[in-house]
C-alpha cells in the first residue's frame, strides 16, 4: 500500500504536491518522493521517513514545474531501509519517463527475466515499481515509430503492459515535454480518483490521487473514479485522453482499503468509507448478539481511530454505553505498517494508554477495524487487563485474516497471521481473551458495497480467493521465502 498523487497545473506544483502526501502519510511512513517537470527536464527528490521530515525549503526549490508526481511508501515489495528503493524512479529513453505506483505485481519473477532476456533492461531494485517502469518504456519504444508521440501510441503501450504484468497496480507517470499518464490494472484493486479545477482564467487544472479527500483539499472537483484497465493521458497544456485499455475489465477494488487502510473522509469506488464503517459496525452488532448476550457487557470501546465508526454503532445497535477508555497518541505512526514484528511492539504502547477508570471493574467489549497478525490486539488487551478490566471480549470489523495479501498489503506470510489455521476460541485463548468474535465474510461484503454500483470485492486475505488468477501454494511458499521480516 502507497499514497500517490499526479498534477497537471498552469502554475507551479511543488507546494500541492507536498501538501498532497501529508494528506496521504496514513498510507505509507517508510519513505516519500517528489518529481516535478520543467519542459524536458525533471527534478527529483526523495527520502526515507516521513513527509514532514523529508523536505527542506532547499528541496522545494529545486522541484519547479507545473507537472509533478508524489509518493509516499510502505513497503511491500523491496527493502523497507534503502532509500534507492524510494519511489519515483526513472529511465531515460523513450523521451524520459518518471513513474509511481501503488501496488504489488505478483509475476515478478517472469518479469525480471523477460527484462534480461528479451527487453535488455536492467534493473538497480528489488522494487516492482521498477520493473513496472521499464515494462511501460520497453512497450512506448516499441510503439514508436515517428518523431511525434500519439495518444494512440501511449494507450497501445499501457494495452501491451496489462497483457504482460499481472497483481495490483494503479500508476502516474510523467512523459518528459509531453505530459502526465495515468492507469489502472484490470481489477481496479487499489485506488485512483481523478479530478480538475478551473484556474482564475478559466484553463483546465487536474489531479489523480489515491483517495478523494486530497482533491477536495486542494478544491477540485471530483470527475470519478479512474476505471479498471482505463489510461489517462494529460497534456502540458491540460488536455485530456482516456481510453480502455484492457479487453476484459471488471472492478475489485480491495476490501482492506474501507476495513482499515483509507480516510474515513474519503471516497472510493463511489463507496464512502465512513459509511461502509458504520455499516460494519451495523453488522458486527448482530453477530455478537448471537454470540454473548449483551447484559454481560458494561460498555463498548474502540481501539482508535479506524475501528471508532463500527464500536459507536455496534453500541448502539446493543443498547451499551459507549466510551472511549483507549487515548491514542497522534506522534506515532501507524502501527499495522510499521516495518517489521519488533518495531511493531514497540510502538503499541507508545502509541495507545488505557486509561483505569474506564476499564477497573468493568466487562468490557472491545472493538478493532481487523485483527492481523495480533501484536497489537494482544498488547491493548494486557493493557485492559492492567487497567482493572473484568473480562475482556474483542471483537473484529473484519473477518479473520486467514490467508496472505498480495496485492500491495503487507500480509505476506500465512505464520505471521493469528487467525491461520485457528478457530476463534484458539484465538481467544492466545490472546488471553473471554470471547473472540469476528465479522462474517458476507457481512463485511454486503457493508461495503450496499448502495454502491460495485458488484464485487478483492476479499483474498479473508477467503484465499485471489482475483488475478496466477496465485497458487507454489507462489505462496516462495512469497513467504522472500518476505520482509
Amino acid at each position: 500500500m502507497c499514497g500517490i498523487v499526479g498534477i497537471v497545473s498552469t502554475q507551479q506544483v511543488n507546494q500541492q504536491i507536498y501538501d498532497s502526501l501529508l494528506l496521504l502519510q496514513h498510507r505509507g511512513q517508510d519513505s516519500t518522493g517528489i518529481a516535478t517537470m520543467e519542459g524536458n527536464v525533471f527534478h527529483i527528490h526523495k527520502s526515507k521517513g516521513q513527509v514532514r521530515e523529508a523536505y527542506r525549503t532547499r528541496n522545494m526549490r529545486t522541484l519547479s514545474g507545473n507537472i509533478g508526481v508524489g509518493h509516499v511508501r510502505y513497503a511491500t515489495q523491496g527493502a523497507a531501509e534503502r532509500e534507492d528503493e524510494a519511489q519515483p524512479f526513472y529511465v531515460n529513453a523513450p523521451y524520459g519517463i518518471i513513474l509511481i505506483h501503488n501496488g504489488n505485481l505478483i509475476n515478478t519473477r517472469e518479469l525480471e527475466q523477460e527484462l534480461f532476456k528479451k527487453d535488455r533492461r536492467h534493473t538497480n531494485s528489488t522494487s516492482d515499481t521498477e520493473m513496472l517502469l521499464n515494462i511501460l518504456a520497453t512497450e512506448l519504444q516499441a510503439q514508436v515509430s515517428g518523431s511525434e508521440l500519439t495518444t494512440h501510441q501511449i494507450f497501445s503501450a499501457v494495452k501491451a503492459v496489462h497483457s504482460r504484468v499481472k497483481g495490483s497496480y494503479s500508476a502516474v507517470a510523467m512523459l518528459a515535454s509531453h505530459g502526465l499518464l495515468a492507469f489502472r490494472d484490470p481489477f481496479g484493486i487499489r485506488p485512483l480518483v481523478l479530478g480538475r479545477r478551473l484556474n482564475s482564467k478559466g484553463k483546465k487544472e487536474w489531479m489523480v490521487a489515491s483517495e478523494s479527500l486530497v482533491l477536495e483539499n486542494g478544491d477540485y472537483e471530483i470527475v470519478r473514479d479512474v476505471d479498471p484497465g482505463e489510461a489517462i493521458f494529460i497534456t502540458t497544456e491540460g488536455e485530456l485522453f482516456s481510453h480502455q485499455c484492457a479487453s476484459n475489465p471488471r472492478l475489485y477494488p480491495c476490501s482492506f482499503e474501507y476495513v482499515y487502510l483509507a480516510r474515513p473522509d474519503s471516497i472510493m469506488n463511489g463507496i464512502s468509507v465512513y459509511e461502509a464503517r458504520l455499516r460494519m459496525g451495523d453488522y458486527l452488532a448482530k453477530t455478537i448478539a448471537n454470540n454473548i448476550t449483551s447484559g454481560d457487557i458494561d460498555v463498548v470501546m474502540p481501539i482508535p481511530d479506524s475501528s471508532r465508526p463500527a464500536a459507536m454503532q455496534v453500541a448502539r445497535q446493543l443498547g451499551i454505553e459507549y466510551r472511549e477508555g483507549f487515548f491514542k497518541n497522534r506522534y506515532v505512526g501507524r502501527t499495522f505498517i510499521m516495518p517489521g514484528q519488533a518495531q511493531r511492539k514497540k510502538s503499541v504502547r507508545q502509541k495507545l494508554n488505557a486509561m483505569g477508570t474506564e476499564f477497573k471493574g468493568k466487562n468490557v467489549l472491545i472493538v478493532d477495524d481487523s485483527v492481523v497478525r495480533g501484536t497489537t490486539s494482544k498488547q491493548i488487551v494486557h493493557m485492559a487487563r492492567d487497567a482493572g478490566a473484568n473480562e475482556v471480549t474483542f471483537t473484529s470489523a473484519a473477518p479473520p485474516v486467514r490467508y496472505p495479501h498480495v496485492y500491495g498489503i503487507n500480509m505476506p506470510s500465512r505464520r505471521e497471521l493469528i487467525a491461520h489455521n485457528r478457530t476463534n476460541s484458539e484465538v481467544a485463548s492466545v490472546l488471553s481473551i473471554d470471547n473472540m468474535i469476528y465479522q462474517e465474510v458476507d457481512d463485511l461484503k454486503k457493508a461495503i458495497i450496499q448502495n454502491s454500483e460495485v458488484k464485487d470485492l478483492d476479499m483474498c486475505c479473508f477467503t484465499g480467493e485471489y482475483v488475478t488468477g496466477s496465485v497458487n501454494s507454489e507462489y505462496l511458499d516462495w512469497v513467504e521465502s522472500n518476505c520482509l521480516s
